[in-house]
């Protein structure tokens, strides 16, 4: 029911003003006019906009859930009586009102599937497709498993790509901020001595002295370029466009591109083989992959490869001309095709992945790391020389 806001006069002459719920103007005016209150002006309270940035509920708590639910599932307990008690233990309450909706829609009469789907942001869409279809065969309890396991290994996946990311992210910003202290802090103690001296300055330091200046004369200037900058890249990477050139330029990039590609490859070969092993049909099960991938890359290999399939070819041949794709991995994938064991293949290809994803993240971090370190060094270390190049010239001269 509506608010609406109020002024009016008591037959005293007294000035009044409030708010009450009514269901319309005419309503209101009604209870006003029983009140002997006379009306100067009405108007509709605005509604007040709640603003929640994300769901409240981590991928881990989901994992976590599907384990449990699994679990009680083969253990035998009713569908009800396992979300209850799943509402009731899960320590985020935020998960733990979404599991009491899904409970009541089940006792309600619909299927554990259509539950779940009516909360998409915590349940995607390769989520309910893998249950309906474990509904349907009659299999629940050995698909949660299944999808348990996928998540947990997918959870991982993701929390090593993120990994090696972090690291040099954290040391490439510790380091831009202690030469930029250094250039606006330090370096112009070492100018004001310097100009006391009246000498010619070597070429280096009057350089860093340069970029301190203009460090310092423009320094809002530059901080509102590049929060800018950050805000106009961020809105491009969400257009189709720029999602697709982004997403091309991290697979080919020099550094990160093995390991994203890696990722992909094993994260795609692990979503599609989960679904194929639960009963899904191949192409449901490649249109789910596709808006599952993470890249808009392999999205649109996987799409030309659905469209190949229904065209009665192979899915190998989108995937060759993607260029994402190793061919050791199309080629397992075709054996899988015509040997009628894809599934099992697609988990052999994942679990493969998974182990050179170990291996990548462990050689980019190793490469990374001195890297970094040589890079901040240099800075620091040029920064500094700069800086006594003259008190070496003054020496001298003395």
């Amino acid at each position: 029911m509506p608010v609406f806001e109020y002024k009016g006069k008591t037959l005293a002459g007294a000035i009044v003003q409030g708010e009450l719920k009514a269901g319309g103007r005419d309503e209101l005016e009604r209870i006003l006019r029983q009140n002997r209150i006379m009306i100067t002006s009405i108007r509709k309270k605005p509604a007040e906009i709640k603003i929640k940035i994300g769901t409240g509920v981590k991928k881990i708590d989901i994992s976590r859930f599907t384990r449990q639910f699994a679990t009680m599932i083969g253990a035998g307990l009713p569908m009800v009586q396992c979300l209850e008690i799943l509402a009731s233990q899960t320590e985020n309450r935020e998960l733990g009102k979404i599991i009491v909706q899904v409970k009541d829609s089940v006792a309600s009469g619909s299927t554990l599937s259509e539950a779940l789907s009516k909360h998409p942001k915590i349940f995607d869409q390769l989520y309910t497709n893998m249950v309906e279809a474990g509904e349907i065969g009659g299999a629940l309890d050995t698909i949660l498993v299944r999808l348990s396991v996928y998540r947990e290994k997918a959870d991982a996946l993701v929390r090593k790509v993120k990994g090696a990311m972090v690291y040099p992210a954290v040391v490439a910003i510790v380091a831009t901020g202690v030469t930029l202290g250094m250039l606006t802090f330090i370096v112009p103690t070492f100018a004001k001595m310097f100009e006391s001296l009246g000498s010619e300055l070597p070429a280096p330091t009057q350089i860093i002295l340069n970029i301190s200046h203009f460090l310092q004369s423009n320094f809002l200037y530059l901080m509102l370029a590049t929060a800018a900058g950050v805000t106009g890249f961020i809105f491009w990477v969400k257009t189709d466009s720029g999602r697709q050139i982004f997403d091309k330029f991290m697979i080919k990039s020099p550094v990160f591109g093995n390991l994203i590609r890696k990722s992909a490859v094993a994260r795609f070969t692990r979503t599609l083989g989960t679904l194929l092993q639960s009963g899904v049909s191949i192409i449901d099960a490649m249109e789910v992959t596709a808006k599952t991938a993470g890249n808009t890359v392999i999205s649109k290999a996987i799409r030309q490869a659905v469209l190949s399939i229904a065209e009665g070819d192979t899915i190998t041949g989108p995937l060759k001309e993607s260029g994402v794709f190793p061919p050791m991995v199309t080629q397992m994938i075709s054996v899988g095709e015509k040997t009628g064991g894809l599934d099992e293949m697609l988990s052999k290809i994942a679990d493969f992945y998974d182990e050179e994803v170990d291996a990548a993240v462990s050689a980019l971090t190793s490469l990374i790391e001195p890297m970094i370190i040589v890079i901040m060094g240099a800075v620091i270390g040029g920064i500094l020389v700069a800086m006594y190049l003259p008190m070496f010239d003054i020496i001298g001269k003395i």
